[in-house]
């Protein structure tokens, strides 16, 4: 999973009708935990991410009929994120014009305060994106596959547990773990395909 994935061109053209509830909840499943988490991560508390959250959304609920998919335009995932990285940093300035509450350290202030760079910015929103799309694969293909196969691969990827400890722990050979986690792998990036479809 190097590359990030795409949010089909299929599935855009879905949303824009606001009836295809099928579209909206497999939208959702991928990009309301990445963009709660973006929040997080650039400093809002659990309250306030989510109200993010929501308004990002409702902006791409109310926008996406005048979605353009012109690649010299940019792509969906980054039109959606810039939205997200504007009402987040909206929400940062609102919020320091309040008072804050105490228990944050003269450090930890200035370290908030010092811009992220473009680049840093843009590799949080992949990496945001990227978990999102693979939590949203395994979710849908872990029916697939027994308790042990599974346990095996979420162990020592997800996990870091190694190879070694996870095939004593789960009573099996270190090369029936390999297998394994192989096979799930390989399900899972062909999942994660599906998602990408033709991409935006």
């Amino acid at each position: 999973m190097s590359q990030l994935p795409n949010t089909r061109h299929s599935l855009l053209v879905r949303l824009q009708a606001a009836e295809d509830q099928q579209a909206w909840r497999e939208f959702l499943e991928i990009y309301e935990p990445a963009v709660y988490r973006l929040a997080r991560r650039r400093g809002l508390q659990h309250a306030d991410a989510l109200d993010i959250t929501q308004e990002v959304l409702a902006s791409i609920a109310k926008a996406i009929r005048r979605w353009d998919p012109d690649p010299a335009r940019g792509r969906f995932r980054g039109w959606l994120f810039r939205i997200a990285r504007n009402l987040i940093a909206d929400a940062l300035a609102a919020g320091s014009r309040r008072p804050r509450g105490s228990g944050q350290t003269t450090i930890q202030q200035l370290l908030e305060q010092q811009p992220a760079a473009e680049d840093e910015e843009t590799d949080l929103c992949r990496w945001e994106y990227r978990r999102a799309a693979f939590q949203w694969a395994a979710e849908k293909i872990r029916g697939e596959f027994q308790e042990k196969t599974w346990e095996a691969f979420w162990r020592t990827t997800a996990g870091n547990e190694p190879i070694s400890e996870a095939a004593a722990r789960l009573g099996m050979s270190i090369g029936a773990v390999y297998a394994a986690r192989s096979r799930v792998l390989a399900r899972l990036r062909v999942k994660v395909e599906q998602l990408e479809g033709q991409g935006d």
